[in-house]
């Protein structure tokens, strides 16, 4: 018979052999005695944490006439048969590439018939996050409500995928990623049941290296045994998964701490010339650090997680390394990884990250390290921490009092303009404000302005207002509308840094003219002005346009009124008689 994985003839056969999934197992195990059995399951969870191997033995402990406490008995036919994956009631799919809705519905019309030879028709839905939306849709109704004798069990990597629909028909299931103890005590199972030899170290290198997926433990141990010959070393492990020893990645954190770049550059040449995978290498850094950090804070789970192989190194660079240090370098690790998995040249990456965490260890890193004690450190960090607080308060407290004192000024503003008319002009021309008025749109308005326009937005301005949201109606709360034509809206503002936060803000402009749109049936363009700007403007409006009006005045002007001014009657229509009062020079 040829050669078969060892993922493949280890497979789990009982829930009993199953890893890091007690919960799971008892629940479906429970469900079985007790018959309570579900018409439709969830197994969700990382790669290689047993969600198809569970499906199967549930597949085979409903069908075993000779289950005992809910796990099957492995002897029978049916079991057999379910095992070899030849009975047909039993059926698995991989929705990954049988994903459309002609699938689905080809198991809608089969699932009606009855069971051939188990007592259960179990569907096995691999990946089913993959099904398109109407495959889903097509599934829907089937899977409420199966015809009796029918399970579902669907398996899938990403559950945020598949709709709520879906998830809400079913038990949900979430496996967990498999510790690395776990996998380690597995390995060491299987390795002394083929009489390998194997060396203690290499294993937890390999259980450290799947990341909790207990397939993926196995094919890494399978590919160690071919190379080294059947026999697993930690140089073969080391080889196989890309990584680099303990002591290596010691020597390397605690060069770059110390802001020795020259050495640090030296070691990370001898793992690059060593073939060692660059973003292995990048992880396990990460995870070093993470393990130094934690250290500090939890070592019994440092421990736990490194099975018991925390070495008197270790526990004395994480006593000496301040924790933001750490923070840090972690960060500047994770940026790198991302820029990594775009390049052609992580080694370049690399050299450029130790360039950078050797600045980190000098800037920060250098002097806690050299502490002798523990608790030097973490007395020393807040010193730094707390006083860039006290100086960032500080000069925000000044900020907002340079802002009490403008709002101040402001509100003394037009007290001011009356009593001394003569100051507040100079005032007015030296604004900032003053050169972002924009001339070219206020006076087109100006030039067919009317009053009985101005009447109709005023009355619907307080509603306008009440349309806005409320940081909109904050700004717009000190304006008024100071002209209105056909042709666009003037509108006034007492402040003006309000007036200068309006001009920029495009969502405000967009907002009041769609509110004038629904309000007065035309969406009229919106120009803002400084109110104590306004007289000014419009004064050099009516001294420029004198002319002009002189010669409408002259066409439109009735005999009777002869020596009407052109002038004051503009500024009549523009602006009310109540309002202009006329003064001779």
């Amino acid at each position: 018979m040829a050669y078969q994985a060892l993922y493949r003839v280890w497979r789990p056969q009982r829930f009993d052999d199953m890893i890091g999934q007690e919960v799971i197992t008892r629940t479906l195990k429970n469900a079985i005695t007790t018959n309570q059995i579900s018409h439709a399951y969830l197994f969700a969870g990382p790669r290689g944490t047993g969600k198809t191997s569970a499906a199967k033995i549930f597949a085979k402990a409903i069908n075993c006439h000779h289950q005992v406490d809910g796990e099957p008995c492995n002897e029978c036919e049916t079991c057999k048969a379910i095992t070899a994956g030849t009975l047909n009631d039993v059926i698995e799919i991989d929705a990954a590439s049988n994903n459309g809705v002609e699938e689905i519905r080809d198991i809608r019309d089969k699932v009606k018939y009855a069971p051939t030879v188990a007592d259960y028709k179990v569907y096995i839905i691999d990946e089913v996050h993959m099904l398109s939306t109407g495959a889903f849709n097509a599934l829907l109704k089937t899977l409420e409500e199966p015809p009796a004798n029918v399970i579902f069990i669907l398996a899938t990597t990403e559950p945020h995928k598949i709709p709520a629909t879906i998830i809400s028909r079913t038990q949900r299931f979430d496996f967990k990623r498999i510790a690395a103890n776990d996998s380690y005590d597995r390995m060491i199972y299987i390795l002394k049941q083929k009489n390998v030899t194997y060396d203690d170290q290499a294993v937890k290198v390999i259980a450290k290296a799947a990341e909790g997926g207990m397939r993926d433990a196995l094919s890494i141990l399978d590919q160690a045994l071919s190379f080294g010959d059947n026999e697993i070393t930690l140089d073969n492990a080391l080889l196989v998964t890309g990584s680099v020893t303990h002591e290596l990645l010691a020597t390397y954190i605690a060069q770059v701490l110390a802001g020795d770049t020259k050495a640090a550059l030296a070691s990370l040449q001898s793992v690059l010339e060593a073939g060692k995978d660059a973003e292995r290498f990048t992880e396990d850094i990460i995870g070093y650090s993470r393990d130094l950090l934690l250290y500090q804070q939890a070592p019994q789970m440092v421990e736990e997680a490194e099975m018991g192989s925390v070495s008197a190194d270790f526990q004395a660079l994480a006593k000496q390394t301040p924790a933001q240090t750490m923070y840090a370098m972690i960060n500047e690790l994770n940026a790198i990884q991302q820029q990594m998995r775009f390049t052609t040249h992580p080694d370049v990456y690399l050299e450029i990250l130790t360039i950078k965490l050797a600045e980190i260890g000098r800037q920060k890193g250098s002097a806690p390290v050299a502490t002798a004690s523990a608790p030097a450190p973490d007395a020393a960090a807040p010193a730094p921490t707390q006083a860039a607080g006290s100086a960032e308060v500080s000069e925000l407290q000044h900020e907002i009092d340079q802002l009490r004192s403008a709002v101040k000024q402001l509100e003394q503003a037009p007290a001011q303009t009356t009593a001394a008319p003569a100051k507040a002009k100079p005032r007015v021309t030296k604004s900032p404000a003053a050169k972002e008025v924009n001339l070219a749109k206020i006076y087109p308005v100006l030039g067919s302005a009317t009053r009985e326009k101005l009447n109709q937005l005023q009355e619907v301005w307080p509603d306008l207002l009440n349309s806005l949201t409320v940081t909109q109606r904050a700004v717009m709360k000190v304006s008024q509308p100071v002209a209105a034509a056909n042709s666009g809206v003037i509108v006034a503002f007492d402040y003006s840094f309000l007036y200068q936060r309006a001009t920029t803000d495009h969502e405000l402009t967009d907002a009041l003219e769609n509110g004038l749109d629904r309000m007065i049936g035309s969406a009229l363009p919106v120009v803002f002005v400084p109110k104590d700007e306004w007289p000014v403007i419009r004064k050099n409006y009516l001294t420029a346009h004198k002319d002009e009006l002189q010669a409408t005045g002259d066409s439109v002007a009735e005999p009777a009124k002869p020596a009407a001014n052109p002038v004051v009657t503009k500024a009549e229509a523009l602006f009310g008689k109540n309002i202009v009062d006329v003064k001779q020079d």
